[in-house]
C-alpha cells in the first residue's frame, strides 16, 4: 500500500473546515486503512487528520499506545474518531508539539490536560471516552486539523518555536 500524500503549512487547503461524516460504508472504510497506513508509515506519527491528506471530512486517527513519553497514562490504543467532539475538559498542560503537516518545526502549545469526547466509530456508532495527558493532547492536536488549524498558530509565544529534529523515513 502507499502512502497518502500529506499536504505542507502553508497549503492553503489544510485551512478549510472539514464537513461531517455521515457515510461510513465501504469507501470510508477503505480510505480509512490508507489514513492508518500512512500515519503509521510516517516519521513519529501517533495522529493524522483527513484533511492532511485533502480529504475535507471529520476524522482523525489517533494510536499513542507505543509512545514512551511521560505523560502517556493513558492510550486506547488504535481510534478511528470520526466528528469527534470535547465535551468536557479540565487543567492544562503546555506540550512541545509537531506535525506531519509542519515537518521543520515544533512548537509549545497550551492544552487541556483532561478531556472527554464524543465521537463515532468507524462503522458510525456513537462512542465517548476519557483521555488525559499526551492521547489528549494528540486529539485536541488532530481536532484542530478538522477545524483548519495547525499547532503553529496555537503556539503560547513566537519565541517557542523550534527547528525539528530530522528524522529518517
Amino acid at each position: 500500500m502507499e502512502k497518502l500524500e500529506i499536504l505542507k503549512y502553508p497549503d492553503e487547503r489544510l485551512k478549510r473546515k472539514s464537513i461531517e461524516v455521515v457515510d461510513f460504508g465501504k469507501e470510508f472504510k477503505k480510505f480509512v486503512e490508507k489514513l492508518t497506513y500512512t500515519m503509521y508509515n510516517s516519521p513519529g506519527g501517533v495522529g493524522i487528520a483527513a484533511p492532511q491528506v485533502n480529504n475535507p471530512i471529520r476524522t482523525i486517527i489517533v494510536d499513542t499506545s507505543k509512545s514512551t513519553h511521560k505523560t502517556n497514562k493513558v492510550s486506547h490504543g488504535l481510534m478511528v474518531l470520526s466528528n469527534p467532539k470535547i465535551v468536557h475538559a479540565e487543567g492544562e498542560i503546555i506540550f512541545r508539539e509537531g506535525c506531519m503537516s509542519v515537518p521543520d518545526y515544533t512548537g509549545n502549545v497550551k492544552r487541556f490536560y483532561y478531556i472527554k469526547v464524543e465521537a463515532q466509530d468507524i462503522n458510525g456508532n456513537l462512542i465517548t471516552f476519557d483521555t488525559e495527558g499526551f492521547e489528549a493532547v494528540v486529539i485536541q492536536h488532530e481536532i484542530d486539523h478538522l477545524e483548519g488549524k495547525v499547532f503553529i498558530e496555537k503556539v503560547v509565544s513566537p519565541k517557542d518555536i523550534f527547528r525539528r529534529k530530522v528524522y529518517k523515513e
